[in-house]
């Protein structure tokens, strides 16, 4: 299929995608690198064959990932026999940018697809998603939606409710522990005065879900620290995080290093195992491709793991992320260089 990788509105370069192998086989033309994936114009290099090879992983990467749990059952719910099908059935868009695959010769406008202003189907996807029944889905309309895009281990939806696109995540496996963990999270932010995410506790069914709003709307999009920071020089050390504050703040967003260090203490706090490089980043507007502000925190449900309480201390266990390294909390929070601004409001 011939057709045009569209950011919104800018058409980025035109290609060749097979739908049955989920691989972009041949680009016709460049039209904007500019508007491109941030992670893709870092790496672009102009008729390199390689650069297909990444356009095709950061496709794929769209989709729901193979580490999905229960990630057999819900395609067996879904009909469907890998994740990357499901980019077929709605352009590839998404809830997290607006990055989408126009048909050449089509005249179908980024105004009449968009999940953010146009309705969609979620009831049956999210019972697959969430639910323990073994219903599967009837509905083509039902695979029309930016759940094709999510990313994570956890079991999750996107819903509308009074217009707002709300993310329902449960908890891994038979857990409950993840989506009181985001709430605890977001309740200890507002106390901070930290910018988040929040999230609140609903249930689906007999499942027990975290429920935060879109923090991305048709303007804007989210960009990854992984992005960033793959083309960057890495150094496997401190260097790491300084070098990503720079970039932050030679982009023009302010207050960029008080901002991360809340991410951190924050983490510190609930005791935070997974600060991976995509669950953190920035806000890039689409229209001028000027960086705005820091990502408010969000995804914190894999925190608290605590071996056991005595009358002495709290043994813990597990270490955190910081960038390409695993390490104990204790030495993690040493990168926050000032804690004095911080008023708690309780």
């Amino acid at each position: 299929m011939k057709c045009i990788l569209m950011n919104k509105n800018t058409e980025v370069l035109i290609t060749e995608y097979d739908s049955a192998t989920s691989v972009f086989t041949k680009i016709y033309e460049i039209k904007n690198m500019d508007y491109a994936p941030y992670i893709l114009k870092s790496i672009y290099i102009e008729n390199d064959t390689l650069f297909r090879t990444h356009l095709s992983e950061w496709f794929k990467g769209r989709g729901i990932p193979s580490w999905r749990d229960q990630l057999d059952l819900l395609l067996h719910r879904l009909n469907i026999t890998a994740p990357y099908v499901l980019l077929d059935k709605a352009f590839g868009l998404s809830l997290s940018d607006q990055y989408w695959l126009k048909p050449e010769g089509s005249n179908i406008c980024y105004d009449d697809i968009n999940f953010f202003d146009n309705d969609f189907d979620f009831a049956e996807f999210m019972e697959v998603s969430l639910s323990t029944n073994n219903k599967r889905v009837t509905k083509e309309t039902s695979l029309k939606t930016p759940n094709n895009t999510t990313d994570g281990m956890l079991k999750k939806a996107w819903i509308i409710e009074n217009g707002t696109r709300y993310l329902l995540k449960g908890g891994y496996k038979n857990e409950t522990l993840q989506p009181f963990n985001e709430v605890l999270a977001s309740k200890i932010c507002e106390c901070l005065g930290f910018d988040h995410v929040e999230y609140t506790i609903d249930t689906y069914k007999d499942i027990i879900v975290s429920k935060c709003p879109c923090f991305i709307n048709k303007d804007t999009e989210f960009v990854s620290c992984y992005q960033i920071r793959n083309d960057m020089k890495k150094y496997d050390s401190i260097e790491d995080y300084e070098e990503y504050i720079k970039k932050l703040e030679d982009n023009g967003i302010k207050d960029a290093r008080e901002k991360v260090e809340n991410m951190y203490i924050l983490d510190f706090l609930i005791l935070n195992e997974d600060r991976h490089l995509n669950n953190f980043g920035i806000i890039r507007d689409v229209n001028t491709l000027k960086w705005i502000d820091v990502a408010p925190i969000f995804d914190n449900g894999q925190s608290l793991n605590i071996e056991y309480y005595d009358e002495e201390k709290i043994h813990i266990s597990g270490n955190g992320r910081f960038f390409y390294e695993v390490k104990p909390f204790d030495e993690i929070i040493k990168v926050v260089k000032n804690i004095n601004y911080i008023s708690i409001n309780i």
